[in-house]
């Protein structure tokens, strides 16, 4: 049964009766700015190839150049960049002050008011809600001044646990407008997972929904949050909105947000902030058990999402942005939000799934809103092509003009589907390789030449100001083509994250200390015998669970707690949909060796509880010991190999403390495999 969801459309309007006399008033600001996705007349003239050794050659006056015509400055800059890699230093437009919120909606407001910003789709299909930039801008300000008259300031950090909405978007617009700094957390992590972020940022404030609406079913957030902030001495005020009607227990910190919102004004002043003040944080897994606070900062992650949007993409003006990711990702705040509003794009809030009511969502949501380019995760695409091309074929796609994958690589068969079905061989289909850390994309087959070539499931060229290379395992950089190693950057881009939030020293550590000089991705990847790049995966304890980043030292770290579990080790094993999943090699102590079944249940319920219900293992193989070397070092990938199934090359076993442990895992490895097919049979 479909949930009930409120009247959203009438909040828009109550907004709207308070309507301010002028857009914005921003006296401070420059009152004209050239518009986005226009070159200095000095680049304008310059091929793709051109371009791009510029930006490699001489970034300063590329990137210079790009700043100064793409963003609107209270300030100028003063110099483009001041950057050292080994130190983890990194700093672009340097002396500029400007406002992000500004640049996303004060600057469109100027121009076309009334140009629709966003389209909510509902989870219920045919009740979209349209929000216009003056609108949103009126909505963001009320929501600025509601925080700030609540004690929010320049510098608090502020927590947002709220599935893709407009309020969610007017949310972190509002934190950009005064300063503050927005993380946003993933509405389907657990409490445990949001307090942890909470403390890990000091945050002062939650902005939250009483529940989310997803394929049809009720998701509780407030009862999420009322349980998180027990243990989150720091946060003074709870800002409640309501999704849908059910009413909450509202306590003494708690806000009811809408109506703290109606009595306040349709302007709110931008703060003038510094290039590199923070914008906003994004926790993501690591190959250590606790997250890692990425930092943005303000001018070069906008011009980054700015100018990858428009390029990558091929956006135009009028085009409407169609990217279906929460914006608890960075995914979301790339190219749901930052990316096509600073580009004054129609971008879409998908809240629904790939398959609500139906497998045909997506491409029915394309036909109704005429999207033109579609950006999607091939866990989703592998989801979908196994239901057929009848759902994609009853639907009009001709709105389509670019098609898009993130999250993960995509692999042959889905990309194929994607664009021989989907995109009938006319959209040009780029694979995107970034990361949190990354701001925005950084190789994909598009911009390029016209005519260029795209080679399917491979991404190809970096984009400007972007140079990988290819390092060894002796940490020597990799020359020639047809050749595999780790990937690096040998350059910084504005929007490559500053730093890790209250440790510094792990960010230069994880990203810089690996191959000195270079930023490294933790990904390894090829370079073809043409120069072209294809991502091979994950070279760190890190796994990709349906796009989305897991450490598996976190999944173990909470599989650990249980007081029957010694010991435990998580590896990554690939899955049809999902692209990888947990595997977890349990210990128990010898005495509860009978009750098994009783404590994995409860090893399910601890990760879906510490961490979300997506990292709970597909795979628990109970076994008496790991194999680890004489230094303690846990063999992973004898246990990958193990669980793959490919044990007849283990490779070099000379170091384990006991060789005989891998017979043991092997053998019990085959009867879990055995039990899984005798169950299957009883299905």
């Amino acid at each position: 049964m479909a949930a009930r969801s409120r009247g959203s459309g009438l909040f828009w309007a109550a907004l709207s009766r308070r309507r301010a006399p002028g857009p914005g008033r921003c006296l401070s600001y420059q009152p004209h700015a050239p518009a986005p996705g226009t070159w200095s007349t000095e680049l304008s003239r310059l091929s793709h190839g051109d371009l791009y050794r510029l930006s490699v050659t001489d970034p300063d006056r590329f990137w210079g150049a790009a700043a100064a015509d793409r963003l609107r400055w209270v300030e100028p800059f003063h110099r483009v960049r001041d950057c050292d890699l080994s130190s983890g230093r990194i700093g672009w437009f340097l002396g500029g002050k400007l406002n992000v919120s500004v640049n996303c909606l004060d600057v469109h407001v100027e121009k076309h008011p009334d140009r629709v910003a966003l389209i909510w789709e509902q989870d219920e299909p045919g009740t979209e809600v349209k929000v216009t930039y003056r609108e949103l801008l009126e909505t963001t300000c009320r929501l600025a001044n509601a925080l700030k008259s609540h004690g929010i300031n320049k510098g608090d950090r502020v927590a947002i646990y709220m599935p893709v909405s407009p309020l969610a978007v007017a949310a972190m617009l509002a934190c950009a407008r005064i300063g503050a700094v927005h993380t946003v957390v993933f509405a389907g992590f657990s409490s445990d997972a949001l307090a942890g972020r909470i403390q890990d940022a000091g945050c002062k404030a939650v902005i939250t929904f009483n529940e989310g609406v997803r394929g049809g079913r009720v998701i509780q957030l407030k009862a999420t949050v009322d349980a998180a902030v027990k243990t989150c001495p720091s946060v003074q005020h709870v800002f409640v909105c309501q999704r849908t009607e059910t009413p909450v227990v509202m306590g003494e910190r708690d806000v009811q947000l809408e109506e703290a919102m109606s009595s306040q004004p349709a302007v709110c002043a931008p703060e003038a902030l510094d290039s590199e003040d923070l914008l906003f944080l994004l926790y993501t897994s690591g190959s250590t058990g606790k997250p890692k606070g990425v930092v943005h900062t303000q001018a070069g992650y906008l011009l980054y999402a700015s100018l990858t949007l428009q390029h990558v993409f091929d956006y135009r003006d009028g085009d409407v942005f169609g990217c279906v990711a929460d914006v608890g990702w960075i995914t979301g705040h790339s190219y749901v939000v930052y990316g096509p509003l600073c580009n004054g794009a129609t971008t879409v809030l998908f809240e629904s799934t790939p398959v609500y009511p139906n497998p045909g969502r997506y491409w029915e949501t394309v036909e109704r809103l005429r999207i033109s380019q579609f950006y999607g995760a091939p866990t989703a695409l592998r989801l979908l092509l196994k239901y057929g091309e009848s759902w994609v074929k009853k639907y009009d796609r001709s709105s389509l003009r670019t098609l898009g994958s993130v999250g993960e690589p995509i692999n042959h068969e889905a990309w194929h589907w994607f664009h021989s079905v989907v995109g009938e061989g006319r959209c040009p289909l780029v694979d995107t390789w970034w990361q949190t850390e990354t701001g925005g994309v950084c190789i994909a087959p598009r911009p390029a030449d016209e005519g260029a070539r795209i080679i399917p499931a491979m991404a190809m060229r970096p984009f400007f100001g972007i140079q990988p290379v290819l390092m060894g395992e002796k940490g020597e950089q990799l020359s020639g083509n047809d050749i595999t190693g780790a990937l690096c950057i040998s350059q910084p881009w504005p929007g490559i994250a500053r730093s890790i939030f209250g440790d510094h020293q792990r960010f230069v550590d994880t990203y810089f200390k690996p191959y000195p000089g270079f930023y490294f991705s933790g990904d390894g990847a090829y370079r073809s015998e043409d120069g072209f790049y294809q991502i091979t995966g994950r070279m760190d304890d890190v796994i990709n669970v349906s796009g989305h980043r897991l450490g598996t030292a976190e999944i173990e770290d909470a599989l650990d707690e249980h007081p029957a579990v010694p010991e435990t080790a998580v590896i990554g094993i690939p899955h049809d949909i999902k692209g990888e999943v947990p595997f977890a090699f349990v210990v128990l102590k010898e005495d509860l060796s009978d009750d098994a079944p009783a404590v994995l249940q409860q090893l399910r319920d601890l990760v879906a509880t510490k961490i979300a219900k997506y990292a709970v293992p597909e795979h628990f193989l109970v076994v008496t010991r790991l194999p680890k070397t004489r230094s303690g070092k846990i063999m992973r990938r004898i246990l990958r190999k193990v669980a793959m199934e490919t044990t007849e090359d283990l490779g070099d076993v000379s170091t384990l403390d006991d060789p005989s442990v891998v017979k043991e895992i092997i053998e019990a490895h085959e009867a879990y495999r055995k039990q899984r097919q005798e169950e299957k049979k009883k299905k």
